[in-house]
């Protein structure tokens, strides 16, 4: 069977290539060690980063299944399209890649490697499923401490008369949406990232500022090669452009965004969660849905409140920000939550 890989995940059982996901997403170098990598510039091997044995370990798993799955389906393509097999109308991700890397209409300097596909195939699993999920554990978090902002998020969701509603019915709750958005900025999943400037380039800044020399400066040279930090979370609570009480959950400020938010050049919601420009996040409209529909879904049915207190809540930041229970680092990633049906009454 094409890509025939069982993960068992529901059944409780364990996944090498899970637990090497895990190993992943949980190992990212704090923010010195990327610093002190970026001064020593080619001698930054000399500098290990936390988890690199196990992360090395990881990648060499991943690279492994991917790579058996990369074979199998290229073989199954080619054995299907001698025969117009039924296998030439799969749709997954794999199989699209590997149909449109192969159609005659791209050019042969234009098509990726074996490599260059494979490498899709994590950027989606995790798009698609680590940062939406996690957003989601994030804005019930934000929900449990704010029940009155909970109630009136309830309120509005049974304006809705089905309990499946179209995408446009979704986009059309505007107090579902401000609720999305408020936590995309106060619990952006991914609070950083990196990026490699491809030539040598001038960022200008705000407000000039005195470097080390004592010289004022309205920019910031860049050289090829420089690594740049991206503090996505930073920005988005920055008190310079949401004011004050940045750091609070409050819907409400979605009805009278700040003059100042829109020079974040996000590519959506004048944040700056899903980036912006050519490499910014290629699935956030479906994201944004889906997270409105796990939302939906949930707080029609349930009430939500927070099972410990809020200053046992804290954060681990790997290449996800996920919740921990500092008093308990060794449970892992948890968010403990009372969860009660709701009845509505008519």
């Amino acid at each position: 069977m094409l890509l025939a890989l069982p993960f068992n995940a529901l059944q409780g059982e364990k996944s090498e290539l899970n637990e090497a996901f895990n190993t992943v997403f949980s190992t990212r170098p704090s923010i010195m060690t990327v610093f002190l990598k970026t001064l020593m510039g080619r001698l930054s091997f000399l500098i290990p980063a936390e988890g690199d044995k196990a992360t090395h370990k990881a990648r060499a798993t991943m690279d492994r299944i991917g790579n058996q799955l990369l074979n199998e389906s290229k073989a199954a393509l080619a054995g299907a399209s001698k025969g117009n097999d039924e296998r030439l109308r799969k749709r997954d991700l794999l199989s699209l890649l590997l149909k449109a890397n192969m159609s005659t209409d791209v050019p042969e300097n234009q098509r990726m490697s074996d490599q260059d596909v494979l490498a899709q195939v994590p950027t989606f699993l995790v798009a698609g499923h680590e940062t939406t999920s996690t957003g989601t554990t994030w804005a019930l978090y934000a929900l449990s401490l704010r029940p009155d902002i909970q109630s009136k998020l309830r309120e509005e969701l049974y304006t809705i008369s089905t309990d499946n509603p179209s995408m446009d019915e979704l986009n059309a709750l505007p107090y579902l949406d401000a609720t999305v958005r408020e936590t995309l900025r106060v619990h952006s999943p991914v609070p950083s990232t990196m990026r490699v400037a491809v030539k040598d380039d001038v960022i200008p800044v705000g407000t000039p500022f005195v470097d080390r020399m004592g010289r004022v400066r309205d920019s910031i040279p860049v050289q090829k090669g420089q690594k740049l930090l991206i503090p996505i979370l930073v920005i988005n609570r920055a008190t310079e452009i949401w004011g004050p009480d940045a750091r609070e959950f409050k819907p409400e400020r979605w009805e009278s965004v700040p003059e100042g938010a829109s020079a974040v050049p996000g590519v959506w919601g004048n944040l700056l969660t899903f980036l912006g420009g050519p490499r910014a996040c290629i699935g956030y409209r479906f994201s944004l849905v889906e997270m409105k529909a796990l939302l939906f879904t949930l707080i029609r049915a349930f009430e939500f409140k927070l099972a410990v207190s809020p200053d046992e809540i804290g954060q681990k930041t790997g290449m996800v920000q996920r919740p921990i229970l500092i008093n308990n680092l060794k449970a892992g990633v948890q968010m403990p939550l009372l969860v009660t049906p709701y009845v509505h009454i008519l």
